[in-house]
């Protein structure tokens, strides 16, 4: 019966979790004794971790009875490696995040201009071999540090704008010249096609340089040339006079010929030629495209502008804006000399009728008059390798960055004799972030 109640007595402080030894310590006399049989396993201690210590080089340690490391020539070094270890556990540890409040980015816009140009000589010639010691940047007559120079070729981003208000004879020959337009450009340039001629039309979108929908686009483009005049009230409006004889007049509201002149005779409408609408249209997609190409619109005109809804200043103010140039051919009578040569001065108090000089400098393009098939046909192959390989500058403007207020730009090349061709300005926009692979310059 004793054994009975030991037994259970054991099993309870097994199930509490006290140990049997510790009640049998407190109840010696009680001790039973048990049956032989097989006892408890013993798990031995393990080894006490050995610290070799400062070891001289060339000479080893042995460990002694007690699991101390004693040198060959000195006493037994005292055991730290437990130490250790337990700081380097500490170490390893990653510190919390104590910082309080949310986490901000800054993002910080640099104000970079960068600025193509070309350089000819007296003679129209391609200058080639300048470096940027021999440039010159200024801005609001103030000179810039140069940033960024390179004279590496750049892919292009080409608006073709075609012209189809000229006359029959003059778009024949515009006609069988755009079969030699593809091969002025390479596989990684992209080009549009767009046409005007009472209003612009969207021929392509942009699409590879050499790719069969580009000619199918040009193939396209063939007209006849000048359509008619526009004619408030349509081709059959008449006019309604009143009085007949010497006071008779032309009711306004139905005037289908624009007045009569000084000499009683009816004023004929004036031809549209909108210039400006092409030009806008195709700088809006050329906006869309992406940074780190040449953005240019390329036009095929007598430069002849009239009945745009769009303004010339307010045209130039967004290609300057969007970093796009104008370059052309004018075909046509504004292609000779003398009878151009007027038009490309423009004289003061005077209409001017060519339009596309003004466009070429103001956004630092230019143009090349052409009278024949064959010479239109050379200017494209010219002026797209003269856009792919010119020289190309860089600097942080000083200015307050987006202020919207225009900026002068002068660039010049210290040797005589040269003409340099860049825009004359431009508009500060949110798009100018940053500079590609800017290194500064050393002086």
């Amino acid at each position: 019966m004793a054994i009975k109640n030991v037994v259970a007595v054991i099993l309870t402080c097994m199930m509490a979790g006290q140990p049997v030894s510790g009640l049998a310590q407190q109840n010696p006399a009680q001790q039973p004794t048990l049956p032989d049989g097989p006892k408890p396993q013993v798990i031995p201690d393990a080894p006490r971790p050995v610290s070799l210590g400062p070891v001289t080089p060339g000479k080893g340690t042995t460990p002694d009875s007690n699991g101390a490391s004693t040198s060959e020539d000195g006493p037994a070094v005292p055991d730290k490696l437990s130490q250790t270890a337990a700081q380097k556990d500490e170490e390893q540890e990653i510190p919390p995040d104590t910082t309080s409040g949310p986490q901000y980015v800054l993002r910080v816009q640099t104000n970079f201009v960068e600025i193509p140009f070309t350089v000819k000589d007296n003679k129209g010639n391609e200058v080639a071999g300048l470096t940027w010691r021999d440039v010159r940047v200024y801005e609001n007559n103030l000179r810039q540090q140069l940033a960024y120079f390179t004279v590496d070729p750049f892919p292009l981003s080409v608006a073709l704008v075609i012209d189809q208000s000229v006359s029959f004879d003059i778009m024949a020959k515009v006609n069988n010249s755009l079969g030699a337009m593809q091969g002025a450009f390479t596989p990684y340039d992209e080009v549009a096609v767009f046409t005007y001629n009472n209003g612009p039309k969207l021929v392509t979108d942009f699409t590879a340089g050499q790719s069969a929908r580009l000619t199918q686009a040009l193939e396209q483009s063939k007209t006849g040339g000048r359509e008619m005049a526009y004619i408030p009230g349509g081709g059959l409006g008449s006019n309604i006079n009143y009085n007949n004889g010497a006071d008779s007049y032309i009711d306004p509201n139905t005037n289908s010929t624009h007045g009569r002149s000084q000499l009683g005779i009816n004023n004929p409408p004036r031809e549209l030629h909108t210039l400006n609408d092409a030009i806008l249209q195709a700088a809006v997609s050329l906006s869309k495209t992406k940074t780190g190409r040449r953005r240019v619109i390329y036009v095929i005109s007598n430069g002849n502008e009239y009945g745009s809804k769009a303004k010339y200043s307010e045209v130039v103010q967004y290609l300057n804006a969007h970093k796009i140039a104008v370059f052309g051919t004018l075909v046509g009578n504004s292609a000779l000399w003398g009878v151009g040569f007027l038009d490309r001065m423009h004289l003061p108090l005077m209409m001017r009728d060519n339009i596309l000089p003004a466009y070429a400098n103001a956004t630092g393009g230019y143009f090349m008059g052409e009278y024949r098939q064959g010479g239109i046909e050379q200017s494209f192959a010219k002026i797209a390798q003269e856009v792919r390989t010119q020289y190309t500058v860089g600097y942080y403007t000083h200015e307050p960055f987006i202020d919207g207020k225009y900026r002068n730009i002068e660039v010049k090349v210290l040797r005589p004799n040269l003409n340099v061709i860049a825009k004359k300005g431009y508009y500060p926009t949110a798009e100018d972030a940053k500079a590609p692979a800017v290194t500064p310059m050393a002086r």
